[in-house]
């Protein structure tokens, strides 16, 4: 019904840069908050970033001052630009969102796209 397609991941050099995008397609009403997850070899999946719909945005600790979570509307898109990575950065980066169906309901579901690989190298 929902899918999420990310773009954008790569190997980029130790501060260096990169823009994640993901577009959200399919029978969608709504979007309420959209996400940026992050999965490193051996970790649990961890919230790196997420934005609500009225664009209030919440970021994990270590990545604050050197990410930006955006989204268009008119897009259904969601972007996290990052900036000054580092190793650590590492992972598979996936976005979420919480999709509204129906204009009859508020019900919200949560879809995830497949991933892309992020690596930064010393």
């Amino acid at each position: 019904q929902v899918q999420l397609v990310e773009s954008g991941g790569g190997l980029v050099q130790a501060g260096g840069s990169l823009r994640l995008s993901c577009a959200a397609s399919g029978r969608i009403f709504s979007i309420n908050t959209m996400a940026w997850h992050r999965q490193a070899p051996g970790k649990q999946r961890e919230l790196v970033a997420d934005i609500t719909s009225g664009d209030n945005t919440n970021y994990q600790d270590s990545v604050k001052g050197r990410f930006t979570i955006s989204r268009d509307n008119a897009k259904n898109t969601v972007y996290l630009q990052m900036n000054s990575l580092k190793p650590e950065d590492t992972a598979v980066y996936y976005c979420a969102a919480d999709v509204v169906l129906r204009a009859a309901s508020t019900r919200a579901y949560r879809y995830w796209g497949q991933g892309t690989q992020v690596t930064v190298s010393s």
